[in-house]
Order: structure tokens, then sequence, then C-alpha cells
């Protein structure tokens, strides 16, 4: 198994995971690269994110997992992956997978909340104050409920949050779980609107930093 270390920028952040896929598989053949596909009547290119990205989120630290099936230079694979890939996406490595997914256990998120008039008189204080609490309740989208949403606590799935204030923005540097369960920093964004509303942002950017293990350092 091989893995694949990409950035996504600019408009390519907008590409959603699905069609991600469908443009690394277009990528291999471009690039002349063959990977293992799977076995049936309709076989289709292996490979895999194993954190999707949100579309509209930016990062410096995707992962895509293959398998090659030729003896390649493993350092000339990110030059020819970039070549054949749209603009935005950019391949920085290619390595042999040592580590299981499963031990993918936090994400570094930036996420910068802009403002039209300024950021609000204290909003920093006020976000600081509701990210402290020992419970924070949020409700989110689920495919399992009958309803269509679930309420989950948000504060032990958070393991750092820091806010700092700008004329015209908010920062939040925030360290989350990211799988089983993973927190998507929008809930974040969507409990700040609800609870402070007066810090409801006029645009949110959300750029994925990291991934990291259980000792918060970076899974490769």
């Amino acid at each position: 198994m091989h893995r694949l270390a990409f950035t996504k920028a600019d408009t390519a952040k907008y590409i959603s995971h699905l069609d991600l896929m469908r443009t690394f598989q277009r990528a291999f053949l471009r690039a002349g690269l063959p990977i293992k596909h799977t076995e049936g009547f309709n076989p289709h290119a292996f490979v895999s994110i194993p954190l999707p990205l949100s579309v509209g989120f930016s990062s410096g630290c995707e992962v895509l997992e293959c398998q090659l099936l030729e003896p390649v230079d493993l350092a000339q694979v990110p030059a020819r992956m970039t070549a054949a890939l749209p603009a935005g996406i950019t391949v920085t490595g290619c390595y042999e997978a040592v580590r299981p997914v499963k031990e993918l256990c936090w994400v570094n998120y930036i996420v910068t909340m802009e403002y039209e008039a300024g950021a609000p008189f204290g909003a920093e204080r006020a976000i600081q104050a509701l990210l402290a609490r020992p419970s924070l309740v949020v409700n989110k989208r689920s495919k399992k409920a009958r309803t269509g949403w679930v309420e989950v606590d948000i504060i032990p799935l958070i393991h750092k949050a820091t806010v700092e204030e700008r004329r015209d923005s908010i920062t939040l540097e925030l360290i989350v779980r990211a799988q089983n369960p993973g927190l998507n920093p929008e809930l974040v964004v969507s409990a700040i609107v609800e609870h402070c509303p007066e810090a409801a942002p006029d645009f949110v950017c959300c750029h994925r930093r990291a991934v990291l293990d259980k000792d918060l350092q970076p899974w490769t």
C-alpha cells in the first residue's frame, strides 16, 4: 500500500470528495502510473482518502491511499501526479504506508471568521467563554436518526481551542477529534452563531493544517 500526501487550495477546494476521487483516478492514467483496481465485472481504481475534506475547506495535509503496481521511484511520483492534476492540487510526497488509519486521532484546523464591519466588541471573550464550558450540545445532521438530526456534545471532542481577534476577523485554532466520532469545525461555528449571535461572522474560511496521532505528533 502506498500513500500520497497532497494539498488542496484555491478553486480546487470546491471539488467534492467523489469528484476528487475520480480526478485522482484519471490523473494516475495520465501520469502513466498503473495502480490496483477492484475485481469484478466493472473494476475501478482502488483509491481512498481516510479523512474526506468538506467542500470549501482548504488543506495542507491530505492523504490518499493507493497501490502502485509497477516498481517506480517514489520520489518522482509527486511531480508526475501534480502535472496531471487540476490547479490547486499539489502532491507533495509518495511513500509506503506503515501506520494504520486507526492511529489518526486528531486534526488541527485554522478557522477564520471575517466581519465586514470589523470584529464585534467583546466577541473574542464571548467565544472563549463558550468553548470553556464543561458541555456544549449542538444539533448535527444524521442519516441514521429518524428526525435527521442528533444532539452532540462537542466539548469532549475538542482537545485545544484558542481564539485570536484581529481588526476584521477572529481566528480559531482548533485541535479536534478526527474520527469515531470526528468533529467538523463547522459545528463549532454553528455553536458560536447560536449561543453568541453577536459574534456571527459574515464569512468563514476553514483550513486543515495537520493530521495528528494520539500524542499530537504528525500522522503519515
